[in-house]
């Protein structure tokens, strides 16, 4: 029975491991992205997660700081990045790399994939010397080429562009793995192959050595490794009562010359191991039980008395410490809860826009018939509750030279963009009767959709059409219009177009 009880407690997560399982749900909040397949852009954004965690991975609730670091320093009309280096000396004074230890979403990923059984490289003096090579990725990809391009106003966020393994898995495989967004399949190239490449390669060496990348090729890990020394939190090293036995640096999956050094992740394996317990956690001396009093056989009763009521009296005051601490965490807890209640419900909610045919307005809506190569199907579409996805309107008529020009630009566009774009063509009142014979001869099986506008006055033949008119068509065909995701007019085209005109608007609008 107490095999298979120690069985089972093997089997359960570390409280470390539990630690970076709330870090990466904490900073991946942003479920629903997963479902709908876009970035969250709120307010949150604006916040530096500590650890590597892709901005654009749909479930990133905050920002990444090296990707944000870059990004001001590729940017020269926009002040010095105080803020983001303020953020990234705040986190290593309070944390230094206990952040990699415990923080960090890819940190995790790395580990877990090192559980799968297979022989291990050891650690030595190659490794250690290779462990130096992220600073010189820091130095390079992180502040002297976006510095450079940034002269130049080229934004270039290099190690997020040309290296990240987060950037990879969790923003490009986290959006191309929504069917919403398989359209963007066609814009891959050979960058994508190289960091995929690159991605693979890191997990199989994470799979053969402890923390591949961090160890090797973190840029985020080198900065915050110069803050372990003075950071608030992390592990540290009683000189006077360690033998130098060598058991910590043994045990250590990093490529550690002692403990706490630049490459430690204070991970805190190291407590366990050392014999004499001159290993322990900094800022944790408040909250830990005293031991029992060692007491000298030949102390007499009183002393023994007031030795053991000292220990009772602090036990119970570190007791009732560590009691307002839970409640204080649990309040904390609440409050993390009832803030993820509030960013469903409201922060993702858009400001409202006014609704008109302006770009920057919300589209009018109205219930258009719709038609096929045998006339009304019966139903009905409303161009603004197309909600999810782009709507291209496009105003037509068999008549119109121009338009009959151009709907097969129409078409490839609803073809290519299937899962991410709704094209519907609005036949104008006028000649009306000729259309169904026309997509029966030319788009029967075409993805778009066929719609009929009505006539403003039902008595005039010649009146203008009701929803034509509305957009702010006026004597003039073809016109397209064209909405987002929200159904907000992000383009109006009062004239013919080209498919490269159409498809340079609905990519623009799909990366945002």
């Amino acid at each position: 029975m107490s095999k298979f009880k120690d069985k089972i407690k093997s089997l359960m997560p570390s409280k470390r491991k539990l630690i970076q399982l709330y870090a990466a749900l904490l900073f991946n909040a942003n479920l629903k992205g997963f479902i709908n397949g876009q970035i969250y852009k709120g307010p949150l954004k604006n916040i530096c997660t500590p650890g590597l965690n892709c901005y654009s991975c749909p479930g990133a609730s905050g920002a990444c700081p090296l990707g944000s670091l870059q990004n001001a320093l590729g940017n020269s009309t926009k002040r010095a990045p105080y803020y983001i280096l303020g953020i990234l000396v705040l986190y290593g004074i309070i944390l230094g790399r206990y952040i990699c230890g415990f923080l960090c979403p890819f940190g995790l990923i790395q580990e877990l994939f090192h559980k799968i059984k297979t022989p291990k490289i050891k650690k030595g003096r190659v490794t250690r010397v290779l462990s130096y090579l992220k600073y010189v990725i820091l130095v390079v990809f992180v502040i002297i080429v976006p510095l450079l391009y940034g002269l130049r106003d080229v934004p270039l966020p290099a190690f997020c562009k040309y290296i990240c393994p987060a950037g990879t898995l969790e923003g490009a495989f986290g959006l191309l793995s929504n069917e919403i967004n398989a359209s963007k399949l066609s814009m891959l190239g050979p960058l994508f192959t190289w960091k995929f490449l690159l991605m693979v390669s890191f997990i199989v060496g994470s799979i053969f050595m402890f923390r591949f990348f961090c160890r090797f090729f973190c840029p985020l890990g080198a900065l915050y490794g110069l803050f372990n020394k003075i950071s608030l939190f992390g592990v540290k090293l009683e000189k006077s009562k360690c033998t130098s036995c060598g058991l910590c640096t043994a045990k250590c999956g990093m490529d550690i010359r002692h403990v706490g050094d630049h490459e430690c992740i204070s991970c805190g394996e190291c407590i366990d191991v050392c014999p004499t317990g001159a290993i322990s956690w900094k800022g944790s001396k408040p909250f830990l039980m005293p031991s029992e009093p060692v007491i000298s056989p030949d102390a007499s009763e009183q002393d023994v008395a007031i030795a053991k009521q000292n220990f009772h009296e602090q036990t119970r005051k570190i007791a009732k410490r560590n009691k307002v601490v839970k409640i204080v965490a649990g309040v904390l807890m609440v409050a993390l809860l009832a803030g993820a209640l509030v960013y469903y419900n409201v922060i993702d909610k858009p400001a409202p826009v006014a609704i008109g045919n302006q770009v920057g307005d919300e589209c009018p809506g109205y219930d258009l018939p719709l038609f096929d190569e045998n006339g009304y199907t019966g139903e009905t579409f409303n161009p603004a509750d197309n909600q999810g996805k782009i709507t291209v309107i496009n105003f037509w008529g068999t008549w119109c030279g121009g338009c009959v020009k151009e709907l097969p630009y129409f078409d490839r566009i609803a073809t290519e963009f299937e899962h991410s774009v709704t094209v519907i063509a609005i036949h104008t009142d006028l000649d009306f009767d000729t259309a169904p014979a026309y997509v029966e001869e030319h788009y029967k099986d075409s993805l778009m959709l066929f719609g009929k506008d009505e006539l403003s006055d039902p008595d005039d033949r010649y009146s203008p059409d009701k929803y034509y008119t509305t957009l702010g068509g006026v004597d003039q065909y073809p016109i397209t219009i064209i909405l987002d995701e929200q159904g907000v007019i992000i383009a109006t085209i009062m004239q013919d177009t080209t498919y490269d005109e159409l498809k340079e608007v609905i990519e623009a609008q799909l990366q945002k």
